[in-house]
């Protein structure tokens, strides 16, 4: 019962888990790996994996960083407000 619980729990907040950086599909975009970027800005590859799940977003001057790596304007990083 308590393993159903847990797992209806990680469900619900997987589903409900805001997404406001589209720096995993930008970086599918331009072939590039989460660890490519990693060593990019000389960060820690889990770093980069948390930023791409939305577990945690970068500093906005690291935001202007990753969009200058990538060769694309910072506002195609975040996921918009308004359809």
């Amino acid at each position: 019962m308590i393993n159903y619980i847990c797992a209806t729990r990680n469900l619900v907040d997987s589903m409900s888990k805001q997404r406001y950086n589209r720096i995993k599909i930008v970086l599918a975009e331009k072939e590039q790996s989460a660890k490519w970027l990693a060593d990019q800005l000389d960060k820690d590859k889990s770093t980069i994996s948390r930023w791409c799940t939305n577990d945690m977003q970068p500093s906005i001057e690291t935001f202007y960083e990753i969009a200058k790596i990538l060769d694309v304007e910072v506002r195609e990083l975040f996921v918009a407000s308004k359809s």
